[in-house]
């Protein structure tokens, strides 16, 4: 690490401990030329995820989207908003640990419907009812009904 002083390319780590709830890493330097002491923090390189549209079109994945969904399908609902930043952390996780910098949106919107069954099912059929465009009463009807079946 280079001095932020004297700009000499070599020092030495003094003390090390985890910032930011442990998702990076705070280190006190000390500059082996001027003796000078820094601080650096060392975060994971995380790669960005693309997320291809149904239209083909490319975005970056915004986990601020998918919260915002979840949040208007839980809409007056019991559900707690740390229990939706989760979920869309486990997504997140989920998505990064496959390694593919492209990701289908259907694949997100699986991956979301199978985590808020889990956790509402009023919000699942509300969300199943946007992301799957139920043209009809019927559609919705056997949304419901496999709800129902796999109880």
């Amino acid at each position: 690490m280079k001095c932020p002083y004297c700009a000499y390319p070599e020092s030495k780590v003094v003390d090390s401990r985890p910032a930011d709830e442990g998702a990076s890493i705070r280190r006190r330097r000390e500059c082996l030329a001027c003796h000078k002491r820094f601080t650096t923090y060392e975060t994971m390189e995380s790669l960005p995820l693309m997320v291809v549209k149904k239209d083909g079109s490319r975005q970056s994945f915004d986990r601020n989207k998918v919260l915002g969904g979840l949040i208007r399908a839980c809409e007056k609902r019991p559900v707690p908003y740390h229990a939706l930043e989760e979920l869309v952390g486990e997504i997140e996780q989920v998505l990064q640990n496959q390694m593919e910098r492209e990701v289908p949106s259907a694949q997100i919107g699986e991956l979301v419907m199978e985590r808020l069954k889990k956790l509402d099912e009023v919000a699942y059929v509300r969300f199943a009812s946007v992301y799957r465009q139920f043209k009809d009463i019927n559609t919705f009807m056997h949304e419901l009904n496999k709800l129902l079946e796999d109880k």
